[in-house]
């Protein structure tokens, strides 16, 4: 916590009014790494959109795809539903789970360029995304994916990194910003939605690790330049 307090608030300036599109590799990744963020600035009315990556199949290779991405949205549309307090509009990119485009395929370039499009639309002014350096390649993808938009948008756009699967970093007071604290239990309403990743309602499959249901009160987003 003592890392939180040291950080901007994300109700400074000029953060306090951007307006924001939260991407998540895999629905549970912005309950676990963004939940706080979206919490805020869906009550101040400044989360423009979630843009969900991956269609999440790989947690259960044995699963039926189709069944899985079906169930992987439900469990999505009810976290957000418990985060943000009010519908929020969500984007399912379905890019594959675990076989993540690279900059110059095709499949990177028309994603790039739609999300350019809603950021453009929805008049954001800052992206939240995992950082580039996670160990999941879905992770990573998303980052770069984040970068191309910034890169390509005509808006000016700001890039922030949250964490979910590395470490937080130590780095100058200026580089970190941080919400404001959730009440207790929001967040952990909200990924007991993800019941395919934190129970064995699919069957054998990934686990949420018990450690990383211990999610705290605030986020902690890493600036990379404006």
């Amino acid at each position: 916590m003592t890392e939180g307090l040291r950080a901007t608030r994300l109700s400074a300036r000029p953060w306090r009014y951007l307006r924001w599109l939260v991407i998540a590799p895999h629905p549970d990744d912005e309950t676990l790494g963004a939940g706080a963020l979206i919490y805020q600035t869906a009550r101040e009315d400044r989360l423009a959109a979630i843009a969900y990556l991956t269609d999440g199949t790989g947690s259960h290779p044995a699963r039926p795809g189709r069944r899985l991405a079906a169930v992987r949205r439900r469990e999505a549309a009810l976290a957000m539903r418990r985060l943000a307090g009010r519908p929020i509009d969500r984007i399912h990119l379905d890019w594959r789970d675990a076989s993540p485009a690279a900059p110059g395929d095709a499949l990177f370039g028309r994603t790039c360029r739609r999300l350019a499009r809603l950021c453009e639309r929805r008049r954001v002014d800052a992206i939240a995304v995992t950082a580039l350096d996670e160990p999941h390649c879905d992770h990573a993808a998303a980052a770069r994916l984040a970068y191309a938009v910034r890169d390509s948008s005509r808006r000016a756009l700001r890039v922030v990194e949250y964490i979910v699967w590395g470490r937080r970093r130590s780095t100058g007071d200026g580089a970190r910003l941080r919400t404001e604290p959730m009440p207790a239990g929001i967040r952990r309403r909200a990924l007991a939605a993800h019941r395919s990743q934190t129970g064995p309602s699919q069957g054998p499959g990934f686990r949420l690790p018990r450690a990383f249901r211990r999610m705290p009160a605030i986020d902690i987003l890493y600036r990379t330049g404006d």
